[in-house]
């Protein structure tokens, strides 16, 4: 029973579930990403480009013989890849600078004043005690 009480506690920490979280967020973003490449962004680029279908560009390696499918070196799926990971790489960077951005903004409100502001405030606080 230790054995199970112990996986529960690692299962239920926050960077396990935090983790989980990301990954299947990041599924998801990966299949929005893949399709807005697919869909909306290398048509109009296949058509820039003389009409070029990137998804169904590829090599023939080796012709179909009877049933065996043919051999090919699908470059363009490829190519289509390269451009879905740029994209994600980019939205990704793009979400971490934001949050180190907050995180520092967070960090100098919340961070203690350096010394010599305090000791001006305790000289001021004094001098206002001694007027009164």
């Amino acid at each position: 029973m230790a054995l199970f009480d112990e996986f529960k506690s690692f299962a239920m920490r926050g960077n396990v579930v935090d983790l989980a979280v990301g990954v299947v967020i990041g599924g998801a973003f990966g299949k929005i990403v893949t399709s807005f490449v697919s869909d909306v962004l290398m048509p109009p680029l296949g058509v820039l480009l003389g009409g070029v279908d990137f998804s169904g560009l590829a090599v023939t390696l080796k012709a179909a013989q009877g049933e065996a499918p043919a051999v090919l070196w699908r470059y363009g799926a490829f190519v289509q890849s390269i451009v879905d990971f740029t994209i994600i790489a980019f939205a990704i960077f793009l979400v971490v600078k934001a949050m180190n951005s907050m995180q520092k903004k967070q960090e100098a409100a919340s961070a203690p004043p350096p010394a010599e502001v305090v000791l001006l405030t305790e000289i001021r606080d004094s001098l206002r005690s001694r007027s009164s």
